[in-house]
């Protein structure tokens, strides 16, 4: 028998995302994220929401431009750092030993040490509530050559991206693989 929960996030898992963006005085900031996904593959879009009052939203709105850099694990202490303090307050990138990087796409910095980086514009902000859906056109996908397969897309287990679990409030890592896509399911088809 399942419990009703109520309509509350627990939705999972969500990423560990660092939104990267250049403040209103042009500083590199960055912010955890745990609510977006991909929102379009045509245009190729990415959403994150995020709230109005955050300092990194400032800078989204400014530049028109932000970086998502998926957190893998062994950045784990470093990424929950970037989510615990205002950009407003302290420099981020330096407390927590990270690498700001310019992107040469977009007008926004992304975390050097994370192996998979998304690059977007502003396309539009669709206010929700107590977030706001921050949607961008994905301009282009980095990913350091080593978690590559054959030179064509990022190995997850190598990326080895966070995921949080919103109830728990807890960080894990990807498990393992279970199948192949649009094929374990053929067995169904007739």
């Amino acid at each position: 028998m399942k419990k009703s929960l109520g309509a509350i996030t627990l939705a999972q898992p969500t990423p560990v995302w660092a939104v990267g963006a250049y403040d209103e005085d042009g500083k590199p900031n960055a912010m955890i994220a745990a609510w977006g996904g991909i929102a379009s593959s045509d245009p190729a879009s990415m959403v994150v929401s995020l709230r109005p009052s955050r300092h990194t939203y400032a800078g989204i709105l400014k530049h028109k431009a932000f970086t998502i850099s998926v957190c893998p694990a062994n950045l784990a202490a470093e990424s929950d750092y970037l989510g615990m303090v205002s950009g407003k307050n302290v420099d981020k990138f330096t407390e927590a030993g990270l690498t700001p990087v310019r992107s040469n796409c977009v007008d926004a910095p992304y975390i050097d040490e994370c192996p998979l980086v998304i690059e977007c514009e502003l396309s539009e902000i669709v206010e929700l509530g107590v977030h706001n859906m921050v949607i961008g056109a994905i301009i282009d996908v980095k990913c350091d050559d080593d978690k590559l397969v054959n030179g064509k897309h990022p190995d997850i287990t190598k990326v080895a991206p966070m995921i949080f679990a919103p109830g728990s409030r807890a960080y894990h890592t990807i498990g393992e693989h279970v199948g192949q896509a649009f094929n374990i399911g053929k067995k169904f088809m007739k």
